[in-house]
Order: C-alpha cells, then structure tokens, then sequence
C-alpha cells in the first residue's frame, strides 16, 4: 500500500476549508495533519469537527496558528502544505512558500480544475481582483435585475465560518433578520447579508459548498456567486464578471488570487471610475488588457450617500469604514470618508487614542488606518469593544460606512448617520445588457 501524502492546509477559515471539503476529504492518498490559520482573530484552537472532516477523520482536523507552521512541518514530516486564504501580494506567497520549502515541504496552489463544483443551473460569478473593490453592490444589482425579469435567483457567498462550533455553519440560508439572530452573525457577516434580506431575497452560505449548491438549486433558476476578497468562485462559472479598483492600481495583476480573476474574466469592471483619477483608471484598463485581452471592460460608478447628509455638515465626525476593506484590503477609506467630504465633515477624528481591547490590537497591527475606525465584530467581545471605542470617541456624529444599520447590535451614545453605496444608474443600464445577453444564451 502506497504511503499517504502527509498535508497542512494554510487557511483563514474559508478558501482552506472548501479545498479540503472538495479533494481532500475521502480522498485516501494524503492524510491532512492540520489547518493553520491567519486573518481572522479566534480561528487558531480550535478543530475542523469529524462531521465535516469524514470517515477518514473521526477526531476532526486541529486548527492551529500560523506561525507554528514550520514546527508542525517538521515534526510531522509533512509532504505538501496548501496555500488557501486570499488578498495577498505575489511577494508574499512567495515568502511563505520559501518558509515551507525551508522546512522541507512541498509548496502547493490548488487551482479551479480541481476545486470548481459544477452547477446544474446557470452561474454568474461576481468577483474581484481585491478587497472592497464593490462586487457586492453589482452581485445585489444583478439579483435585482433578473428578478425583475421573473426569474428565481439565489445568491451564494464566500464562507464566513466563524462561530466557535462549526457544526451550525455547515449550510446556512438567510431569508429574514430571524435568520441572521439564530445564527449569531458577526458584523462581516451582517454586513454580506442583510442587504439581500431589506431586498426580500435569500443568501446561502456556510462550509460545505456541495450541499448549499444542492439547496440552492431547490430554489432558483440562477444562482450568482457573491465572492469574498479576492478570492476565485468555488463553482464553475457560466459568466465571471471581476471588479478592480483604480484606488488601487496595478493590485489587478500583483494580488493573489485575484490575479486569477482578471486573467479570467469575461467582463472586468474598472469601478469607482467616479472617485479615481484618470491615470489610476488608465493604468488599470492598461494591465487589464495587457494579461487579458479578450475580456470586455467597462467603466463602473459606485455611489454614495449619506441618509442625513446635512447633520454632516460643520461636524466634529468618527467615520465607520467596512472592516475588511480598510484591514486586510489596505484601503486607507471608504463610503463613510466619502460620505464625511462630500457633506463638508468639520474635522475626522483619529479613533486610535479612543481605542480598546482587539480594536486596539486591529490599529497596531494595520497601522495605515489614522482617520477611519474599523467595523470589527468578529464575536460578541469583539462587537462590545467596538461599541465602546465609540462611545468613547469624542465626536458630534458618527458616520457609517458599513452595509448595515449599527444601530441594530450596537448600543451608542452619539447619533448614526448611515451611508449607503451602489452601482450608478449607467452601470446599471450596462448590467442589464450584461444580464439580457446572458439570459438569451443560458436560458
């Protein structure tokens, strides 16, 4: 009998677990030692349970902290490690890959032939060459229209496994706010699914891909993959439209994997075109073109406005930004500083001297962040150290950039100005051809 393959999978609660879901489990060539995991805070103790792991693993998979990467290398005389969390540099991989090689093993990407799951039913893909680049508002914007146009569509999001008994997240549909309480949502998680609910609609997500496809399925005539970070979709797409950001130029082809993205999309939308400079845009529309010239690439508006714009104005403000956008996506702001500019902010406060516990960890650790707070919420501690960051700040109004209402879970002692953000009414007309040229071939 030929010896497994020994395997570390090096993860942040997602990409990882649905590479090990798709090849790795019931497969009896490799035995997978342990996850590590990084990004997200709490992931690190605990295990991948047997009732996702399979026969082959009745104790479950341990989860342990990156940094012991090279120890469990050696001292299990691993073979290969798996590379499976997204939104880093080219550079980066790198570096881990020469810390793996270092150590002995063998440095791993698996690819979309094996990880992809094919649909029965016709797939748009909706991903991004970074985090926070808006393919939220154009997965929500194209659920609207082929609603609009009688047909049944479910939606699909990256995992976001991070309650500390995975065995709830296992499949998970999203159809009111009951949904989202039973489920002890983060603010990351809200933040992806209320929009869909105050649109009646319905979101799967959870951590066995197969079984939410199948679900989903029951219910729709098609399904759009909302993607998270930069990540490539986990079913094969019928149509792939990628977002990139000219806030951001040049990431379209120096991120991983979201380079996967732009070299494979059919359709790439250089968003924020409104906000953007035009060099940043002519850069962007230059690498698109240089590594895929076959993609149609159009020109996106993303925009923004505050609820109450005019309790803005002359104001003392802390500005509330998307937590992964600002954090592992490196952008410096989002709608919320948008938002504060545009209705003539008095002054943006720093929330760094207000800062306490893990938010005060999250500014040390992203130290690019100066005049934008975070929307962190991983866990009910972390959600009662951002509520009282607020309510220590010393300021006349907040300003919410996130996708949700705040006021939902968090209790503060100052006023709420919630902005929302969507794709502009040209976009959405561009969309629509997009959708319509898709209908006409797929159905």
């Amino acid at each position: 009998m030929t010896e497994k393959k020994k395997v570390i999978i090096m993860g942040a609660a997602g990409r990882d677990f649905h590479n090990f879901n798709v090849y790795y489990r019931g497969n009896e060539e490799y035995e997978v030692v342990a996850f590590t995991a990084t990004q997200i805070p709490d992931i690190a103790g605990r295990e991948y349970p047997h009732e996702l792991s399979g026969k082959l693993y009745p104790n479950g998979i341990p989860i342990y902290p990156e940094e012991d990467l090279t120890k469990i290398i050696k001292e299990n005389d691993i073979d290969e490690v798996v590379f499976a969390y997204s939104d880093i540099p080219y550079r980066y991989v790198m570096e881990k890959s020469a810390v793996v090689n270092a150590a002995g093993a063998d440095f791993i990407l698996l690819g979309p032939e094996n990880t992809m799951i094919k649909s029965n039913k016709p797939i748009i893909a909706v991903c991004a060459v970074r985090t926070g680049c808006g393919k939220s508002q154009v997965s929500r914007k194209i659920f609207e229209i082929l609603r609009k146009k009688g047909l049944k569509v479910a939606s699909i999001r990256h995992p976001m496994p991070y309650d500390s008994d995975l065995t709830k997240q296992i499949y998970q549909r999203f159809a009111n706010y009951d949904d989202l309480n039973k489920a002890n949502c983060t603010i990351e998680e809200r933040e992806e699914y209320e929009p869909y609910i105050d649109m009646d609609g319905v979101i799967f997500a959870g951590i066995d891909y197969k079984k939410i496809l199948d679900e989903a399925e029951k219910e729709a005539d098609v399904i759009i993959w909302d993607g998270g970070n930069n990540d490539f979709s986990f079913y094969k797409p019928d149509l792939l439209i990628t977002l990139a950001d000219p806030h951001r130029p040049g990431h379209e082809i120096s991120y991983y994997p979201g380079g996967v993205n732009t070299i494979s999309a059919n359709i790439i939308i250089i968003n924020k075109v409104n906000t953007a400079s035009k060099e940043n845009i002519e850069t962007v529309y230059k690498n698109v073109k240089k590594v895929n010239s076959s993609a149609q690439i159009i020109e996106g508006i993303s925009s923004v406005i505050a609820e109450h714009g005019d309790l803005i104005s002359g104001k003392k403000v802390l500005v509330i930004e998307d937590g992964p956008t600002v954090t592992h996506g490196n952008m410096n702001f989002g709608a919320g500083t948008i938002a504060a500019n545009d209705n003539n902010a008095r002054e943006i406060i720093d929330p760094r001297d207000f800062a306490v516990g893990s938010i005060k960890e999250t500014f040390n650790k992203y130290n690019n962040l100066t005049k934008v707070l975070p929307a962190m919420g991983y866990g009910k501690k972390q959600i009662s150290e951002l509520e009282e960051t607020i309510n220590n700040a010393e300021c006349e109004v907040v300003i919410s950039g996130t996708p949700i209402d705040l006021k939902r879970i968090l209790k503060v002692n100052k006023p709420i100005i919630r902005v929302s953000y969507s794709v502009g009414e040209e976009t959405s007309k561009e969309l629509e051809k997009i959708v319509d040229n898709f209908i006409s071939k797929m159905l």
